[in-house]
């Protein structure tokens, strides 16, 4: 097994080492952020940075990275407050990765994908139409990092829109009928498969699996 430190870290070439350290955290969600400007120009960008927060109220962050590399994204939602998240499917895995190329601001990522921006009532920013699992977030706070001038990012969920035959009784979601993909690093992308779901541990009791 190899090993390395700090120093030799430090050492490795810029890309070597951001693909490195962006692979060694595992297996990620990954999703496509929509977003509206102030004069109604739709801005999408995937994101593999995506975090549970808590579930009442429904709070989910994401982390953004200096402003200088991912800029429209936050003006928008610092703009109009509201944003959606989409999960990305094998059908349009490619389109989506497209979406993190560095295009000017008032291009449509929607149109030079080839994917569609839908608007759903008292929702002001666009939906994926082709994700099953999509919801809208209204903006809470906004929490500098200064270690690396990174933003970790909080919204409330306020609207889900979702396949209802993939939910199961007990309110868990089953992302692997629709093929929810997940990433590693920041170019690759996985599909998923339950492989067992456990009753909520307690200490001295064996866990049992969900059927």
């Amino acid at each position: 097994m190899a090993t390395f430190n700090t120093e030799q870290i430090a050492s490795w070439e810029r890309f070597y080492r951001a693909n490195f350290i962006n692979s060694l955290t595992g297996y990620k969600s990954v999703s496509l952020l929509g977003t509206i400007n102030s004069v109604g120009h739709p801005n999408l960008a995937v994101f593999s940075s995506i975090v549970h927060i808590g579930s009442n109220p429904p709070l989910i962050g994401f982390i953004n990275r200096p402003v200088t590399g991912a800029s429209h994204t936050l003006a928008n939602i610092e703009a109009t407050g509201i944003y959606t998240i989409n999960h990305i499917h094998s059908t349009f895995v490619q389109q989506a990765h497209q979406t993190s190329a560095k295009y000017d601001v008032g291009i449509s990522e929607f149109e030079e994908v080839g994917l569609t921006a839908v608007f759903h009532e008292h929702i002001a920013a666009p939906f994926v139409k082709e994700s099953h699992v999509k919801y809208a977030l209204s903006l809470q706070e906004i929490i500098p990092i200064k270690l690396n001038d990174t933003l970790l990012v909080i919204g409330k969920v306020i609207s889900i829109h979702i396949e209802q035959e993939i939910i199961a009784e007990d309110g868990f979601i089953h992302l692997e009928k629709v093929n929810s993909l997940c990433s590693n690093g920041i170019d690759s992308y996985y599909t998923t498969e339950l492989l067992a779901r456990f009753q909520y541990a307690k200490p001295g009791i064996q866990s049992q699996k969900i059927n």
